[in-house]
């Protein structure tokens, strides 16, 4: 088999990996606070609408940090969960 069809066939089978990898960095930066900006940079989008909706919408403890947020914010209130 020559080397470009071998190439080709490891890169279909690494390629569902490196969106999971991916992934997984995306949600990881995000949760610890980096700025999306920075992780649309991190990942090579070329729009940050891209990064948002890709990742944002299945991170609810980003919603948590905001409304703690919120909650220091206009008078640290403790929040029962």
């Amino acid at each position: 088999m020559p080397n470009v069809l071998r190439r080709r066939r490891l890169q279909v089978r690494l390629a569902p990996d490196l969106y999971r990898a991916a992934a997984e960095c995306a949600a990881l930066l995000l949760v610890q606070g980096v700025p999306a900006r920075v992780v649309m940079e991190t990942l090579g989008h070329s729009n940050i609408s891209i990064t948002m909706d890709t990742y944002t919408h299945v991170l609810p403890e980003l919603q948590r940090q905001a409304a703690d947020a919120m909650d220091r914010a206009l008078g640290d209130r403790t929040v029962e969960r």
